[in-house]
């Protein structure tokens, strides 16, 4: 069983993480429009990782569980892409 310290420590990271995103975005002067972008899609990445791992439990879990869950974001992100196709 994971500690309140561990969860507050992942809550105050998350904070920071979004935080992040307001930095790269309103500080233009230093991050150009791809690097926001990119930048972002890391954090969110990260932020994503944190909250399926603690907060959903999946660490604890059998790593057959995960591997479930990443095949259905990989199926997702076929959708997602052959949508796009679609419509253009």
């Amino acid at each position: 069983m994971t500690s309140v310290r561990t969860y507050a420590l992942i809550y105050v990271a998350l904070i920071l993480l979004a935080t992040g995103k307001f930095v790269f975005f309103h500080f233009d002067g230093i991050f150009k429009y791809w690097m926001a972008i990119t930048g972002t899609l890391i954090l969110a990445a990260t932020k994503t990782t944190l909250i399926a791992g603690y907060f959903q439990h999946l660490k604890d879990e059998p790593r057959s569980v995960s591997y479930l869950m990443l095949t259905a974001l990989f199926m997702v992100l076929l959708l997602t892409l052959a949508a796009g196709y679609s419509i253009q």
